[in-house]
């Protein structure tokens, strides 16, 4: 099971007037703790900015789950909550998951959503969708 940790990157960027702007980005990482979190977006940053950064926060994160589709360009986040019935008094219980879905726009993520949980035999329904400011997403590496 992964553990996604939040990572938020601060550094100047390259304005299209050709001035630089502090800015903070945030990305997702899976690691093991927030060490290893800090240490593998800097890794990961550093190609891509030019210039000194600073990782300026790390939290870990609920998510769940992830909807991968190479063509999305987008992060959502849809809080799914799971209807389950209780043996003992019959009473309906439903509680909450979070899944982030990668897609172009919203109607693609919850088209990617309802084809990620095609063979969920739980009951479920969609309680929000909503699009979040993630720039990227990066996976644990595989060590062969």
């Amino acid at each position: 099971m992964a553990n996604w940790f939040e990572c938020k990157v601060r550094y100047d960027k390259l304005q299209e007037n050709g001035s630089a702007k502090k800015v903070t980005e945030p990305y997702l990482v899976d690691a093991l703790s927030f060490t290893e979190a800090e240490a593998r977006i800097t890794e990961e940053q550093t190609p891509f900015i030019s210039g000194e950064f600073s990782v300026s926060a790390v939290k870990r994160t609920k998510i769940a789950e992830i909807f991968w589709n190479e063509g999305g360009d987008r992060w959502y986040l849809v809080k799914v909550g799971f209807i389950t019935i209780d043996e003992k008094t019959a009473v309906e219980k439903r509680s909450a998951s979070l899944i982030l879905v990668q897609a172009s726009n919203f109607k693609e993520a919850f088209e990617n959503f309802n084809k990620g949980m095609e063979g969920t035999l739980a009951d479920f329904d969609i309680m929000s969708i909503s699009e979040t400011p993630l720039m990227d997403v990066y996976k644990m590496k595989v060590i062969d």
